[in-house]
């Protein structure tokens, strides 16, 4: 049977921005903003927590930790490299199991475990027992982020995904921000409570905090169509959800991973393209992750731990408008690819400063102001490969996986080799190694944005086939995939 895709000929103007597309009916309208209420606010808190979770590390280290547990060299660098172990491990079971367990229990159930490893840091007295802690850590954070996004595409079309992907990946930013203060205020009034360091103390509040959020996911996530949590949804939702996604061409029917999807998946170039893409990516922003602006507010020497720790938030703050920004401009505006390239323009502006390093203050401050404009493109990526990557759930599922593992694993090395801690804060092979990472990401993310549009160029053949109604994907979603929809070039 045919499926008939609805084309949006319209072309507005930047700021007739709508949050429902025209084509949505209304009984689609009322269980996108249920879906919205249910997936959206959970993802951002839980998000929130993991990153409070994973940044603490480096306020920790700023706060006493480095003199309590005695480290003296490159300790912080191979710790955070042992997170990125665990990380990259951990996410290879579900590369497989996505599309067999249940995701409104299997993301709950991680949330909870990294909760209890992270309780337990609180009681590290050296290296040893604070490595194997933040190795467990990374493994059960380790499927959160892809899990979350294969939600996101299992009930969203490709050109809704991105802006709340973007309020998803806000958390990042807000986690980071939230350590920094969490560690501000145990520094200055749990310093020694009951016999305890106040970054001891962070790890035992982040511990309470992340628990109950997992909890709550086991009543309000929605799992996905083919395995809903019934909580909140009715069969009548499921099945509204699979009609609209299946008039855009995108996968209703979730077959189980298989060994032919291996096969399928290395025939396609967008795969590979899209590998290129992410390894720029997790490279081009370790920036953002390597601690560098905490060290260097250290460093000054006219700073308290806990001022340390407050001045350390200015920076995640700012990202979060960074976030919001690109992933909003992404979905209404300008697309995935100048998206991406709009963000990490800015990006190297304050890696090119970096670099240079010997800069009036002034010029350092802004500098690492822009750290975070090197994620903000995340959500945006990640949106992407769920559109060019929709058309099957076992392949979309294992690309999610598969991509963002063999990326982050990069991260283990690189990282240790550029960013050693005794370098710090000046970091100059660092700073230059994601420099060099984000002029790639741009050109990688341009020459798929060309490359989409002449695989996706009609053709007679196909122009024919759409008018029985054999046609590949909406304009929304040809703009997600990068395809120019304007009146005239693209219909």
């Amino acid at each position: 049977m045919a499926v008939h895709h609805q084309f949006d000929t319209v072309k507005r103007n930047w700021y007739h921005i709508k949050w429902f597309a025209d084509s949505d009916t209304p009984r689609e309208r009322r269980l996108i903003m249920k879906l919205d209420l249910l997936i959206v606010p959970y993802a951002f808190l839980a998000y929130w927590i993991k990153y409070i979770d994973q940044a603490n590390l480096n306020n920790a280290y700023v706060a006493g930790l480095k003199e309590d547990l005695g480290f003296h060299g490159n300790e912080l660098v191979q710790l955070q490299t042992l997170y990125t172990v665990g990380a990259v491990v951990g996410q290879i079971p579900f590369m497989f199991l996505f599309t067999y367990l249940p995701m409104h229990w299997t993301i709950p159930f991680l949330d909870i475990a990294w909760g209890f490893f992270t309780l337990a840091q609180y009681r590290a007295n050296s290296f040893g027992q604070m490595a194997a802690y933040r190795f467990l850590i990374g493994w059960f954070e380790a499927a959160f982020f892809p899990a979350m996004h294969y939600i996101f595409g299992s009930w969203y079309r490709g050109d809704e995904i991105s802006r709340r992907g973007g309020v998803f990946y806000t958390g990042l930013t807000l986690g980071t921000l939230t350590a920094g203060l969490i560690q501000s205020g145990a520094s200055s009034r749990l310093e020694g409570v009951n016999g305890l360091a106040g970054w001891r103390w962070m790890y035992v509040i982040c511990a309470l905090v992340t628990i109950p959020v997992g909890i709550l996911g086991y009543f309000i996530l929605p799992g996905t169509p083919e395995n809903p949590n019934k909580w909140f949804l009715k069969d009548e939702d499921v099945e509204i959800a699979k009609e609209r996604l299946a008039r855009v061409g995108h996968s209703v029917v979730h077959p189980k991973f298989k060994l032919s999807t291996l096969q399928s998946l290395a025939n396609n170039w967008k795969f590979w393209a899209l590998l290129m893409l992410d390894v720029f990516f997790w490279n081009g922003s370790l920036n953002y992750s390597a601690g560098g602006y905490l060290l260097w507010l250290k460093s000054l020497g006219r700073y308290s731990q806990s001022k340390v720790n407050e001045l350390g938030t200015i920076s995640p703050a700012i990202g979060i408008f960074y976030v919001l920004l690109i992933c909003f401009i992404s979905d209404l505006v300008v697309g995935p690819a100048w998206a991406i390239t709009i963000a990490h323009v800015w990006n190297i502006i304050g890696l090119v400063i970096l670099v240079i390093w010997n800069v009036p203050e002034s010029a350092l401050w802004f500098a690492f102001m822009t750290t975070y404009s090197s994620v903000a493109m995340s959500a945006v990526l990640y949106g992407w490969i769920n559109a060019i990557m929709g058309k099957s759930s076992a392949e979309r599922s294992f690309a999610l996986v598969l991509l963002n593992t063999v990326a982050q694993s990069t991260t283990a090395w690189t990282q240790l080799l550029t960013f050693p801690t005794k370098e710090a804060p000046q970091f100059k092979k660092g700073y230059s190694f994601v420099l060099a990472n984000a002029v790639c990401l741009i050109i990688t993310a341009q020459f798929l944005n060309v490359a989409l549009k002449r695989s996706n160029k009609p053709t007679v053949d196909t122009e024919q086939n759409a008018e029985t109604g054999f046609t590949t994907a909406s304009n929304s979603d040809k703009r997600q995939e990068g395809v120019d929809v304007t009146p005239g070039k693209g219909d």
